[in-house]
C-alpha cells in the first residue's frame, strides 16, 4: 500500500556529512510524524530522530543530538536527515518510518518502514 524509499547513504570518512532522504511512493499517505531509525550489525534497531507534522517539533536520540538534523519541506513531503560530524559508531542501515500511534521514540509506534540505506563511516 505505502512504500517508503530511503536514499543518500554511502561511505564517508569520520567527520564527514551525509544527507538521507525518504520519499513515500505507491499511494498517497498522510502522517503527522516521520522518524528515522538505524540498525548496526549485531545490535537492535534504535531511534535516531523524528519530526512532527509541518516540522514544528523535532526529537533526537542523545547519541545524535547536535550532529543530526531531521527536516521536511512540509507535512507529507520528503523527509531528510542531515548527518554531520559522522562517527564510525554511526555506521548502520538507516530506515525511515511513518508514525502510527504511540511514543515517537518507540519502534512499535511506527506503521510503515522503508527498505533502509547503508551508511558507513570509516575511521
Amino acid at each position: 500500500q505505502v512504500q517508503l524509499v530511503e536514499s543518500g547513504g554511502g561511505l564517508v570518512q569520520a567527520g564527514g556529512s551525509l544527507r538521507l532522504s525518504c520519499v513515500a511512493s505507491g499511494r498517497t499517505f498522510s502522517s503527522y510524524v516521520m522518524g528515522w531509525f538505524r540498525q548496526a550489525p549485531g545490535k537492535e534497531r534504535e531511534f535516531v530522530a523524528a519530526i512532527s507534522w509541518r516540522g514544528a517539533n523535532t526529537y533526537y536520540a542523545d547519541s545524535v543530538k547536535g550532529r543530526f538534523t531531521i527536516s521536511r519541506d512540509n507535512a507529507n513531503k520528503p523527509v531528510y536527515l542531515q548527518m554531520n560530524s559522522l562517527k564510525p559508531e554511526d555506521t548502520a542501515v538507516y530506515y525511515c518510518a511513518a508514525h502510527y500511534s504511540g511514543s515517537y521514540y518507540s519502534i512499535s509506534a511506527y506503521r510503515y518502514w522503508g527498505q533502509g540505506t547503508q551508511v558507513t563511516v570509516s575511521s
